[in-house]
């Protein structure tokens, strides 16, 4: 994923959730002239009193490997025409070099060693735009580690996610996070999988991933938990992670397998951050990748877990074999799916609002459309964590205290065992009301109000609306006025969005969209009762 060095577009990114990592003790070479009787361990040879200042930062990983290069272009120095380097390097995550060199920070490495390309753009500052030097120094590729029974259809990435329990590294701070998400939407070149069927993949486990306290972003942690007895477990990670991973646990019943599909890759490029003299840095990568593709190079580098820069398989055996590489994602791909994926994983502050309408009850086939709604709702559950929050109403013509138009039945609260059941228990013990109408603008109004009454600042504040048809209460505003109203009330520090879900043929599409797009929200139809599990993933997508 190797961008142009031109390209300053800026990446969203959250600091929310990131690690700082700061790993390692600082590795210094210098270069020591003899001729100065130093005691340094270049031996005999031209003097390099004044050497090349250079400050890298690598993942941890890679350090080792760097290191050694370091050595030895440092005891070349002076020699035959070799330019002299003093190289420091230092090890941190990626992400975290890539913010602090977008926000400018001082301690800015000359040269910066990531772990993936991707982070490179995340890197701008808005004056110095980091340039690619070396496009990669070494690859590994993002593979899934689990127990063996855990795949049983690896035809995909989306297959096997959707088929297990996957336990994502952080998207927003860690390549191979990222990487999987891409490596869904990359894929759907060769599966042809459509928004929903990755939105019923990537919608739950955003919301189960984006709720914890702390995001994943200790591999080893994670492949502990996916090797024990029964665990569904399957871990998204790098080929050199697992095989390291391996050799410190040799009784793991672990394997990495690659989905039919193919896979993306990790591929490790030599970045110049520095502020200036960008082409002595430049210079100095160049020199530092030589090194790095010597023989003895090489050797540490494959014993390390890594690849060379053309994807060839590890040696013994080790790794996941031959690869097949899928289409590297364009700037705007990656873009959006992590721009995506922070809008899912936010919390969920929601009231759930149904139609108790006299219509409710009319069949589709075998089950009347209140049944088909309440299994719908009942099974939306699922796609919510427990850090979720969500309440209940239902809503008909005059049911509620003073002839209102809504029934307040469950509060908005965490999605608990406890809150489960009472929101289920409810739905099953309501039925339509027999002559009841669709009291739809002044719930809607009401709706946001007791949102806005609630308002949680970190999560998304929505109301979903359930019903199969149009307003029909004498009594109410018209639409032009309950739009009115909807768009007074809303603030927007502080938004509360209606998304509306539409039921049946009798649902008017044009009225639902009027009252969602008031508030910023969208509506969705659903004509036929299959349709309703995806227009409930559609719904949450729009948050």
């Amino acid at each position: 994923m190797t961008r142009s060095n031109n390209n300053r577009r800026s990446v969203y990114i959250t600091a929310v959730g990131i690690l700082v990592l700061t790993l390692g003790a600082v590795f210094v070479v210098r270069s020591f002239g003899s001729q100065q009787g130093a005691d340094g361990f270049l031996g005999g040879g031209k003097s390099c009193t004044d050497p090349t200042q250079i400050r890298l930062s690598t993942t941890p990983e890679m350090q080792a490997p760097l290191e050694a290069a370091a050595k030895s272009l440092s005891a070349k120095g002076g020699k035959d025409g070799n330019a002299c380097y003093q190289v420091t390097i230092t090890a941190a995550p990626s992400a975290q070099v890539a913010r602090d060199v977008a926000h400018g920070s001082d301690s800015r490495p000359d040269l910066w060693v990531p772990d993936s390309s991707l982070w490179v753009a995340q890197a701008d500052d808005g004056q110095n735009v980091p340039s690619i030097a070396v496009p990669s120094v070494a690859t590994s590729p993002l593979v899934l580690v689990g127990r063996n029974e855990n795949f049983g259809d690896i035809s995909s990435w989306l297959r096997l996610l959707g088929a297990t329990e996957p336990a994502l590294l952080d998207p927003l701070s860690t390549s191979p996070g990222a990487l999987t998400l891409l490596a869904v939407q990359s894929e759907r070149q060769k599966t042809s999988a459509s928004d929903t069927q990755v939105s019923q993949v990537v919608v739950p486990l955003a919301q189960r991933l984006g709720s914890m306290a702390k995001p994943y972003t200790d591999v080893n942690a994670l492949f502990g938990r996916a090797d024990q007895d029964g665990s569904k477990t399957v871990v998204p990670a790098s080929e050199q992670s697992f095989v390291k991973y391996q050799e410190a646990h040799p009784d793991a019943q672990l394997k990495a397998i690659l989905p039919a599909t193919g896979t993306l890759t990790l591929d490790y490029p030599i970045v110049v951050t520095a502020k200036s003299d960008n082409q002595q840095a430049s210079d100095a990568a160049q020199a530092l990748a030589t090194e790095l593709l010597t023989d003895s190079a090489a050797q540490a580098r494959d014993q390390a877990g890594f690849r060379d820069t053309t994807l060839s398989p590890l040696s013994g055996g080790r790794g996941v074999g031959d690869v097949t590489q899928l289409t590297k994602p364009t700037s705007s791909a990656i873009d959006s799916t992590l721009q995506n994926w922070t809008r899912l994983s936010l919390s969920t502050h929601s009231l759930a609002v149904i139609d108790v309408s006299g219509s409710m009850a009319e069949k589709v086939g075998d089950k009347t459309r209140w049944q088909l709604t309440v299994e719908a709702a009942s099974s939306g559950l699922n796609l919510f964590p427990d850090s979720a929050e969500l309440g209940l109403w239902t809503f008909s013509t005059k049911i509620g205290s003073d002839n209102a138009d809504y029934k307040p039945l469950v509060p908005i609260a965490p999605l608990t065992k406890a809150q489960r059941q009472t929101i289920v228990s409810q739905l099953n013990s309501q039925h339509p009301i027999i002559g009841g109408g669709t009291g739809l603008y002044d719930t809607a109004i009401a709706a946001v109000r007791q949102v806005r009454q609630t308002y949680k600042s970190s999560a998304v504040n929505t109301i979903l609306l359930f019903t199969d048809g149009k307003n029909d209460d004498p009594n109410s505003p018209t639409l032009d006025k309950a739009v009115q109203t909807l768009q007074g009330l809303q603030d927007p520090s502080r938004p509360v969005r209606i998304i509306a879900l539409g039921m049946g043929p009798e649902a008017n599409a044009n009225e639902l969209t009027a009252l969602a797009q008031a508030t910023g929200g969208q509506a969705y139809v659903a004509k036929n009762p299959s349709d309703l599990k995806s227009v409930f993933i559609d719904a949450l997508q729009s948050r």
